[in-house]
């Protein structure tokens, strides 16, 4: 029996370098792609093999919706070369990045910059990969828990993520004949380099959203990662068209 596969997107850090880890250890080969950290990647990818998986990575700007065509053609034969394969069985939308903006400074620039990563850029993508994902698979969607609670500064930014959840749903409607399963996780404060490493690295920050937490901390990546490859696994089967918030329990 082959070995899935899974693609994650902006894997070469932050969430995304975990969730690739993760999977790893849950026995999937990975395909990374990376914007512009290609060193950063290479470290992933040494970690992925040192779990006894195969790893790839591909360069890939989320943003150029017309760079997709020559992307997925570059996808295909690295598949065939690495894995015999020219398929996928899971894609993980993980690209992105945050921006603190109140709603009376966001000008048009920055709207279209968050608009083209967080959802025009994963809903053309996952589109174009349609055909080379096999059927059985899934595809997990990465959201916000600001896009259940709020908080100034952030709108933007959560109302891209708040069209991905609506998304999830439909595509798993459409993607259901296909026994593709579809799902959106919505992580809370998480100690990484976001917004220059501002939740792991300002104590004050860090303790206020802690205190706002009924686990009494903040997040890791791991507890991200781990989320995300359990959806990617059998035992997430009849898990479908959910949106799955990993935040601790956040403002209940």
């Amino acid at each position: 029996m082959s070995k899935k596969i899974a693609l994650v997107t902006g894997g070469s850090r932050g969430l995304g370098s975990d969730m690739a880890i993760s999977l790893a250890k849950k026995g999937l080969d990975v395909v990374i792609t990376y914007h512009t950290n290609e060193n950063a990647v290479k470290q992933v990818i040494t970690e992925i093999e040192n779990n006894g998986q195969k790893a790839i990575a591909l360069q890939l700007d989320v943003t150029n919706i017309a760079s997709f065509d020559t992307f997925v053609g570059s996808l295909k034969k690295a598949l065939n070369a690495n894995f015999g394969t020219d398929k996928i069985d899971y894609l993980i939308n993980n690209g992105g990045f945050i921006h603190y903006s109140p709603l009376k400074d966001v000008n048009e620039n920055l709207f279209d910059d968050l608009l083209n990563v967080h959802f025009k850029g994963p809903f053309f993508l996952t589109q174009q990969l349609l055909e080379n994902m096999n059927d059985g698979g899934g595809i997990v969607n990465v959201s916000t828990g600001l896009a259940r609670f709020s908080k100034p500064g952030f709108g933007t930014y959560a109302a891209m993520k708040g069209a991905v959840e609506t998304l999830t749903k439909y595509q798993a409607k459409e993607l259901g004949s296909r026994q593709i399963r579809v799902n959106v996780v919505a992580p809370g404060p998480i100690e990484t380099d976001v917004m220059g490493g501002a939740v792991r690295d300002n104590k004050e920050m860090n303790a206020h959203l802690a205190s706002e937490t009924v686990l009494g901390r903040v997040g890791l990546p791991d507890d991200i990662g781990s989320v995300v490859a359990f959806l990617c696994t059998a035992d997430a089967k009849w898990i479908n068209g959910q949106r799955i918030e990993i935040s601790g329990g956040m403002i209940l």
